[in-house]
């Protein structure tokens, strides 16, 4: 199929049509990945009983795609993004079946699983900061945040609905065979976004100075890119500060209301109802605000419901906090999503979008090598109201800064932030 040339998003011609195969195609891919997900770790957990291998598939299952990211950024901005993602959704399942062959087998060697795992975890740096830079392609401008919420919501279906069927899943076939479905949802998901054209972003300057020279242009620009710098900061310390009630709520659960297995599945279920909801309906009511005050008031949240679960002394009361919770994710994931496609050049998107993707996928692990061991030495509670109290904090000093200042000036007067600060010099100097 001809790749189509560079046009305005309003003058995209089917861009229904293309955002529906490329929204279905990343749904199955999804789906299976999440399979292979809970099916490993509950592999691991229950043949091994050893938390140390569990950590080490943590570390394997995270740390390369943040260092993969750093290049995946650039080459997205290199490279038709499209391709990129395809190639690594090829990649990840071969590495899949491979696994699954040799587990068909009889191999049982730990090491094997933790190389399939590295495998995944490179794919989804190289993913992800091609698919963030590539929705701007394909989808109009205006249209961004409603397709960025209903992103949010099909993560959020597959959340609620993965862990149940994986279960089933893991109950009746072999892990290998659970390996085997994702290699089928895989090459489904290539073959959709297959249909999909997608063109090459045109570069305004030659890339001259190779892998790591674009790479330092990235990292420059967003140092001196007011706007992004005083985002990826504000969405580094929110996630960090974050672990504590997204990792540590099952452990207050069990420690002070009780450790039957429903009260645990309420609580996923609570968080997974509400994040899908505000998902659903972001695009179209979070359009009567502006980006910044979504994302400042969902830090906000963030902190007060972080401290409204700590004070819990009701179970009920404490599953709608955590109902809360997952409304807020999307409520600040997916403008900040939608300002960096509206506010970044399509020919950097890429590699601010692997810097993004570093923070992603180290802001949670971060935050739990500080929380988790502080909750063995004082209660849950208290480590839930010291984040959120923390929290607090860091959106004030946020609103404080000059670029949030200017950030939040701008959304109120509906004016570009761009415009406002040594933005052009950090262009320029590129």
């Amino acid at each position: 199929m001809p790749e189509e040339t560079s046009t305005p998003h309003g003058q995209r011609p089917r861009w229904r049509r293309d955002v529906a195969l490329f929204l279905s195609g990343q749904m199955v891919s999804l789906f299976g990945s999440m399979l292979v997900q809970y099916a490993v770790l509950w592999y691991l957990t229950l043949t091994t009983k050893d938390g140390t291998v569990v950590a080490l598939s943590t570390i394997f299952g995270f740390l390369p795609q943040a260092i993969v990211s750093i290049f995946g950024g650039v080459w997205a901005d290199r490279h038709n993004r499209k391709f990129l993602i395809m190639g690594a959704d090829a990649a990840i399942a071969l590495a899949t079946l491979v696994l699954a062959v040799l587990m068909f087998l009889g191999a049982r060697d730990l090491w094997l699983i933790y190389a399939v795992l590295a495998v995944r975890s490179i794919g989804a740096g190289i993913q992800t900061p091609a698919v963030g830079a590539l929705v701007p392609q394909i989808v109009p401008a205006d249209r961004l945040l409603s397709i960025n919420g209903l992103t949010q919501t099909i993560q959020a279906g597959m959340m609620l609905v993965g862990p149940p069927v994986a279960a089933v899943l893991y109950a009746t076939l072999p892990l290998a065979a659970i390996l085997s479905i994702d290699v089928v949802t895989a090459a489904i998901g290539i073959g959709l976004l297959a249909l999909v054209p997608v063109s090459k972003v045109a570069r305004a300057q030659a890339a001259q100075d190779g892998y790591f020279g674009d790479l330092a242009a990235g990292f420059r620009y967003v140092v001196r890119h007011p706007l992004i710098r005083w985002l990826l900061g504000l969405y580094a310390v929110v996630m960090v500060l974050a672990a504590a009630p997204s990792f540590l709520t099952p452990l207050m659960v069990a420690r002070s209301f009780g450790e039957e297995v429903w009260k645990l599945t309420v609580l996923e279920l609570s968080f997974s109802i509400g994040m899908m909801l505000a998902g659903a309906t972001i695009g179209a009511w979070g359009k009567r605000f502006s980006r910044m005050t979504l994302i400042v008031g969902a830090s906000i949240a963030f902190g007060a419901l972080s401290i409204g679960m700590g004070l819990s002394t009701n179970l009920w009361v404490f599953y709608a906090f955590m109902f809360g919770v997952g409304v807020a994710v999307p409520a600040f994931s997916t403008p900040s999503m939608t300002v960096l496609q509206e506010a970044v050049e399509p020919e950097r998107q890429g590699r601010v979008f692997g810097f993004f993707g570093i923070v992603s996928a180290t802001a949670m692990p971060v935050g739990m090598a500080v929380f988790g061991p502080l909750a063995d030495v004082r209660s849950v509670e208290f480590v839930l109201v010291a984040s959120g109290l923390a929290t607090f904090a860091v959106a004030a000093v946020a609103l404080a800064l000059p670029s949030g200042r200017r950030a939040m000036r701008a959304a109120r007067d509906h004016t570009d932030p761009l415009s406002h600060g040594p933005v052009e010099a950090a262009t320029e100097a590129d």
